[in-house]
């Protein structure tokens, strides 16, 4: 996946699975398939996440605090140790998501996430700059690999906006026994199989056409937060008891 920098809004719905059918022929009259996925621009997400041992990342995001920011190793498809990963951190502010990442060696990003070695020392990352504020942001948290989210995509890109993407999201599944990225992606479901968060993202305004379609076809607005989900559903009913957290 190319890219390093990112910057723009993203609005998340949920719907049903058959929603989603529907929408996506509707989208293939007026966008293109995802030029980094299969022909049909599928492909699987595989992301760790970190939080500190407060959650303070967790509950900035639950919080829904004006600036929050999130760290994730993320690859696509499948990958083994020699191969490359991103490490990425995703902010947001006042509604707006900017992410930064680098791509780094796989193997290399386990040594710096158990502290075999120091993140100048680091080697085999394709953006020394963005790594420099991923590695203050961990170590201002004290963060450390905490779950893992993956899921199906399906994506389409704008034809005459490039800018504009649509993405669903389906087969969302969560785990913290197993905390290795290449070990593909197994877990247990956090979203119930027949639904699909369904994100448009944008760089100012959606498409009046789009608005249309999504309003035609009755989608509603839904904020999905894979990783709070999932850590509510991993951390059990203790967690969100103790925390007076109302589970959706």
């Amino acid at each position: 996946m190319a890219g390093e920098i990112f910057s723009r809004y993203e609005i998340k719905y949920l719907i049903p699975f058959e929603l989603y059918e529907t929408l996506a022929e509707r989208l293939k009259e007026r966008m293109s398939f995802d030029k980094f996925g299969d022909g049909e621009g599928r492909y699987t997400i595989t992301s760790l996440y970190f939080d500190s041992p407060n959650r303070d990342i967790y509950f900035e995001t639950k919080n829904k605090k004006r600036y929050r920011q999130k760290l994730r190793l993320r690859i696509y498809n499948s990958a083994t140790l020699q191969d490359n990963a991103y490490l990425e951190v995703k902010k947001k502010y006042k509604k707006r998501v900017n992410k930064r990442r680098t791509s780094i060696n796989l193997a290399e990003a386990y040594k710096y996430i158990n502290n075999e070695v120091a993140g100048e020392d680091v080697i085999n990352i394709s953006n020394r700059q963005i790594f420099n504020e991923i590695d203050s942001f961990r170590n201002l948290y004290d963060l450390m690999p905490d779950n893992i989210v993956s899921y199906d995509r399906q994506a389409f890109s704008g034809i005459e906006d490039e800018d504009l993407r649509v993405t669903f999201d389906y087969n969302l599944r969560c785990r913290k026994d197993d905390l290795r990225i290449e070990n593909g992606p197994h877990g247990i479901h956090f979203v119930d199989p027949e639904l699909v968060i369904l994100e448009v993202k944008v760089n100012f305004s959606v498409p009046l056409w789009l608005s249309q379609l999504l309003v035609e076809l009755g989608c509603e607005k839904k904020s999905v937060s894979k990783f709070c989900t999932t850590v509510e559903l991993l951390e059990g009913e203790e967690f969100t008891e103790k925390h007076n957290i109302a589970v959706r």
